[in-house]
């Protein structure tokens, strides 16, 4: 039997707001997220802007401070925005489910860097035997899932994927699929990350990756412009609760939206740069997994990542997919207000997939003043648009070549 899978919550930590109200306001009201780097001296780095969570604190999600201690900012970002997407579910482990029944899937493009960062600092100036004997499970990509298994009792399968950009999407694809084939009745999933570090903000910038439009923050995430120079680094996480269509319904639960497709795909192309036919074919499993026709999309949540390479190539990946269709698809990148949350990215974009369905408007792309003449769809530009869409894709590419595509489609009971 092949279940149907739906959203019965979502937790969000970003720049634009560390719950789903103010995030989602903010989308709409298309207030960028991006601002001057807090967290470190940045005199001797040619990009000075991020997309910062400031004032950010786990305890105050329900995570004591002992296990706090124990934790990489990039977990802790998943564990408070998975906690917020459990009690948005109303979801009740060992009550309304059963432990062994729900899994844990959030992932990291890079994870804990920060623990690396320092530990090493101790190592250089302090010798072995100073390194934190947390400085293992703190660091490693899985440890979001392991912990959130921990603080929420989550027996179930427990994974964590890391391919790079695109691990949010994956992570919610991969999900989708156990819970369709009937191994998990629901899984907690998304992305995690906490990349706005001296050795971090220092790897981009050298291989030039990043605006430079440090004298204007708020603007300097321009997808698809003629005068972008790069992307936006951003931090947080975007957490899911996928279920089966039966379990929902059997415990009354409220339903965002369904994922009906998921596409992935590998470029076999270079190890930075994308190629469009990868993506092209990511889209395209995708659509056939879902059974639909191209034309039934109504809106992509672009990659687009203000990248002058990454935008042209998915733009000419959309119309590889979509043909002349591509001209009356609603296309919008809403890093363009959240910067680019590398692993984190996929799980905060399939939040905004959804509560576009359920509200019938489409976020905007904002900072689109001059819009790249090689770039000819419709990108929203600037401001969010009504629209009454029924089914909706959203995109995301790493470093690698590796690509994953979800649809949702809205949920009518």
């Amino acid at each position: 039997m092949t279940h149907r899978v739906v959203i019965t919550g979502m937790g969000v930590v970003t720049s634009l707001g560390t719950d789903l109200n103010t995030f989602w306001d903010n989308i709409l009201a298309g207030k960028s997220g991006v601002s001057l780097i807090e967290a470190f001296d940045t005199a001797d780095y040619t990009t000075k802007i991020a997309a910062e969570v400031k004032n950010f604190s786990a305890e105050s999600f329900g995570v004591d401070k002992k296990t706090t201690r124990k934790m990489d900012r990039f977990v802790q970002f998943g564990a408070a925005a998975s906690l917020m997407a459990i009690k948005d579910s109303g979801l009740e482990i060992g009550v309304n489910s059963d432990p062994e029944r729900v899994g844990v899937s959030v992932g990291s493009g890079i994870g804990g860097l920060g623990t690396w960062e320092d530990q090493h600092t101790i190592l250089m100036e302090k010798g072995p035997r100073r390194v934190s004997p947390f400085f293992i499970p703190m660091m490693i990509a899985n440890m979001a899932s392991g912990q959130i298994s921990m603080l929420t009792g989550a027996k179930g399968p427990n994974t964590a994927t890391v391919t790079a950009c695109a691990t949010g999407t994956h992570s919610i694809g991969d999900s989708f699929k156990m819970i369709q084939r009937g191994d998990a009745d629901a899984m907690i999933c998304g992305g995690a990350e906490a990349t706005i570090r001296p050795i971090g903000m220092a790897g981009f910038c050298s291989m030039r990756a990043m605006s430079t439009r440090n004298d204007e923050p708020e603007k300097a995430s321009r997808p698809f412009d003629v005068d972008r120079d790069g992307f936006v680094m951003g931090e947080g996480s975007g957490v899911l609760i996928l279920e089966s269509l039966e379990h929902a319904q059997k415990r009354g639960a409220r339903i965002y939206a369904e994922i009906i497709g998921y596409g992935m795909s590998g470029d076999a192309f270079d190890m930075v740069e994308p190629d469009p036919d990868g993506a092209a074919r990511c889209m395209s499993r995708a659509i056939k997994d879902a059974g639909i026709a191209p034309e039934e999309i109504g809106y992509v949540n672009a990659h687009g990542t203000s990248t002058p390479v990454g935008d042209k190539s998915e733009t000419t990946a959309l119309k590889k997919t979509f043909g002349e269709y591509a001209y009356k698809l609603a296309v919008s990148s809403t890093k363009s207000m959240t910067g680019h949350l590398l692993g984190a990215a996929g799980g905060v974009e399939a939040v905004i997939l959804a509560l576009s369905l359920r509200d019938g408007i489409l976020p905007p792309t904002i900072n689109l003043d001059n819009q790249d003449p090689e770039l000819d769809l419709d990108y929203v530009p600037n401001v969010p648009r009504k629209a009454d869409v029924s089914i909706a894709l959203s995109n995301s590419f790493g470093f690698g070549g590796h690509n994953a595509t979800i649809i949702m489609r809205k949920y009518d009971a």
